[in-house]
């Protein structure tokens, strides 16, 4: 799928049908996520696969706007490795590139997926954190919903809101002239 159809058309799927995922759809995402840029080129990240329904089912009671679990057939959690850092900090930025990528790539596999974030809400990182036995040194930061969807997703208004781009300056509007230099 062409990048930018890719990044227009991708919604969020709530509701998936019940269809396993293949391992080498499972595979692509997570190579995908792993392809994200980092700071230093460190890669701080680490995935926990699940797809066990008993874990499904102890995430959504202790994870507000998980619900999207009932049906899913397959969930990835998105954290950082602190062991893996030579940038401190920057292990935020670099899972959530991470995760971004893991969504285009389901949508260009033909899957649907949602974001559940995880970080920095601290009773949802110590819930995952000790529902899936991660390392203190592991933080978890998001939780993606992945299968096939049960319905396709509707489109939505362009986002695009020139008000919120700036020249130069903050006082400065952008403005995109056609048939001229960008700015």
């Amino acid at each position: 799928m062409e990048t930018l159809k890719a990044i227009f058309s991708r919604r969020s799927i709530r509701n998936f049908l019940h269809r396993p995922l293949e391992p080498e759809k499972v595979e692509l995402l997570l190579k995908a996520a792993m392809q994200a840029p980092s700071a230093m080129n460190e890669q701080p990240w680490q995935f926990v696969v699940i797809d066990e329904r008993l874990l499904f089912e102890k995430i959504m009671q202790s994870t507000p706007f998980a619900g999207m679990l009932k049906t899913a057939p397959l969930a990835i959690l998105v954290c950082g490795d602190l062991r893996l850092e030579r940038a401190p900090g920057n292990w935020v930025l670099d899972c959530a590139a991470a995760t971004e990528n893991l969504l285009l790539a389901a949508s260009g596999l033909g899957l649907g997926a949602t974001w559940v974030g995880i970080y920095p809400e601290a009773d949802r990182m110590e819930a995952l954190a000790a529902l899936l036995e991660l390392p203190p040194e592991v933080r978890p930061l998001a939780l993606v919903a992945v299968g096939y969807g049960a319905a396709l997703p509707q489109e939505h208004p362009q986002r695009f809101d020139a008000k919120r781009v700036h020249l130069n300056r903050w006082s400065r509007p952008f403005e995109v002239r056609r048939g001229g230099p960008p700015c």
